[in-house]
Formats: structure tokens, sequence, C-alpha cells
């Protein structure tokens, strides 16, 4: 689904990205964790094409994407669900998610993109509920909701999710994580960016560690969770009890 080989990366003379190679097989969810500034979200921008690449490949279903139009990443199947959601507060939640269609509306679609908002309100009934209210007004596991509906508007293959836990609480992060679940099981394939790593690794399927801009260790899930160093560095020093418990 998704290769990428020497990926370099950065904003004007900052390298942020240090020769990235990695890859997401279809029907996987792979997370990428470490800690603030170590480059995940910068590598999911980059994919994404909001970041243009200096070096490397980025391979989308087998098509050369490094640098295209981000547009064209949609077009071709991959959508980013943002840091921080980046809804827009003043417009409702119809508005929000139907902004996630727009490649099907600018090839004439309106059909499709009816079909795709009636899969979202099947996934996340409380948004129907709430279509006509404005999105700055959810909770922020509702707009999480709203920021998740709208990157698969576009119905991708990849869907790429950056933080999706952040600022929610642990009954709210167990649930969307089970949408992520659900996701997969409908042919999803998913990379996901998260610093609860133990909440993470919990669902994945494989997962890399990034550190200043390089990845320096990559595995199974099960074999992340069970590493020393990752559990001294990213599940907490009572990791162990608190999973025996």
């Amino acid at each position: 689904m998704l290769k990428i080989r020497n990926l370099e990366a950065g904003y004007d003379k900052l390298k942020v990205l240090k020769g990235i190679s990695l890859h997401v097989n279809p029907g996987e969810i792979v997370t990428i964790i470490g800690a603030n500034g170590a480059g995940k979200t910068t590598l999911l921008n980059t994919i994404a094409s909001l970041v243009k690449p200096s070096a490397g490949v980025i391979l989308l279903k087998g098509n050369d994407v490094s640098g295209a139009p981000s547009d064209r990443i949609v077009k071709t199947g991959c959508s980013l669900c943002p840091e921080g959601r980046q809804l827009f507060p003043t417009m409702t939640v119809k508005e929000n998610l139907v902004l996630g269609a727009y490649t099907f509306y600018n090839r004439r679609e309106g059909r499709q993109a009816a079909e795709n908002l009636n899969e979202i309100y099947s996934l996340f009934p409380v948004l129907e509920e709430r279509k006509n209210q404005l999105a700055g007004t959810l909770s922020g596991g509702e707009q999480q909701m709203v920021a998740i509906g709208r990157a698969l508007m576009s119905r991708p293959d990849l869907l790429m999710m950056d933080e999706p836990s952040m600022g929610l609480a642990p009954l709210i992060v167990k649930s969307i994580f089970k949408v992520v679940e659900e996701l997969r099981s409908k042919g999803k394939t998913i990379l996901i960016v998260e610093q609860n790593a133990k909440a993470v690794l919990e669902i994945a399927d494989r997962g890399y560690v990034m550190e200043t801009g390089t990845l320096v260790m990559e595995g199974t899930a099960a074999n992340l969770l069970d590493n020393n160093d990752v559990k001294r560095a990213y599940l907490g020093r009572d990791y162990k009890e608190f999973t025996d418990s």
C-alpha cells in the first residue's frame, strides 16, 4: 500500500526527516511512536504532500507520488486526519464532513459523496444527530469523530491519523480506537501517529519508533510492547504492573 525509501524533508534549512524508510501493507494498522519533536507529524504531512520532500521516494499503491499535489494524493487513495482535528468551528458538522469529499464534487459525483456521508453517519450516529450543529460547539471526542469522518469521505484506501487521542478522556480514547479496529475490519489500511503508545500498540499490527527524524526500531506491536527500551521510554515505569493487574 505504502512504501517509503530514504525520505528527507524539513522546513527551510531545518532538516527534520533523515533517511526514513518504511512500508505499510494492505489491511494493516501500523503505528509510529516517539516523543514530541521526533518528526512524526512532519512524516505524515510529507506523505500527504503538505510538506515537500527534499529527497527519497514515496510510493502509494505502486504510484510514485513524491511531492505530488495534495489533491492527487487524495485521489490516489490516501487521506490525513490531522493533529488537533483542524475543523472549521463556525461551519456545521455536515459542512465539515462534506469538505472531505471535494474530490468527488470536482468530478461531479455528488451522489457518491452523499453515500459516503451516510456511511459516516452509520459509523458515528451522534454526528447525524448533530449534523446541523456548529462543529466548534461539539465535545472533543465528537470533534475527533468529525475529523475522522471528514478524512473518510474521500473513501481512502490508506487513512493516516495524527494523534487521534490528543486531549481526550480515556473512555473516549478507547472508543476511538475501537473505530480504528472496525475500519481495519472493513478493509482500510491505517498509518497512525500516536503518543499514547500503550493504547495504540494494543490495536496495531506493527510499529516503528522514531527519534530525532530517524526510525530507530521496528517490529510487531507485541514485540514493541515487550521491549524494555520501549517500556522505559514510552510506556512508563508501571506498565508491567498495570498490565498484570
